[in-house]
């Protein structure tokens, strides 16, 4: 039961303190999953965020239930997610009875552009270590380069690039000359 509490609470507070999505969740999903629990190592985390990537819903939903799902199964999934996402239910709940009030009051949109801002922060370090993790020898660097072009100049679908990079990681490893690996 305190498993479950535990997957309950430290859900709840990465959905509650971490604006910006998945993304810019990933250091404190480090801190929480990684480091304070070790539910889960940081290569389980990269897969569960690319993994999440491909598949229908949000990336930090679907984080919270493959992680609540390795540590107690299916209801484990269950807790994690409830955790996840009860912060939002509440807030925008809150939010939309109070937004007619003060959406227009100069504080809340200063305080919502000093969100933003720490937000591309966040999205930045955890771009910045999931590089460090990922790419790590000269195919995946021409693999992340040229997902980065495409996903950049043109209309591919995200779900698409992340499919195509994984086969191409894997045809490189297995085909290759082993450097991918």
């Amino acid at each position: 039961m305190k498993t479950f509490l535990d997957l309950y609470i430290s859900w709840f507070k990465m959905g509650l303190f971490t604006f910006g999505g998945g993304y810019a969740m990933l250091p404190m999903i480090q801190r929480e999953v990684i480091q304070k629990h070790k539910w889960a190592t940081e290569d389980e985390i990269m897969d569960y965020y690319a993994i999440g990537q491909c598949t229908p819903g949000i990336i930090a939903v679907n984080t919270a239930t493959f992680v609540g799902y390795k540590i107690k199964g299916i209801l484990g999934g269950i807790v994690a997610t409830l955790g996840v996402v009860s912060p939002s239910l509440i807030i925008i709940s809150l939010i939309s009875a109070l937004i007619t009030n003060f959406s227009e009051l100069e504080i809340v949109q200063n305080a919502l552009k000093g969100i933003q801002i720490g937000v591309c922060v966040l999205m930045f370090v955890a771009i910045q270590n999931l590089i460090k993790k990922g790419v790590k020898n000269m195919p995946s660097w021409i693999i992340f380069i040229a997902a980065f072009i495409l996903s950049y100049f043109t209309n591919i679908s995200t779900v698409i690039l992340v499919v195509i990079a994984g086969i191409s990681g894997y045809v490189i490893s297995t085909y290759g000359k082993g450097e991918a690996k």
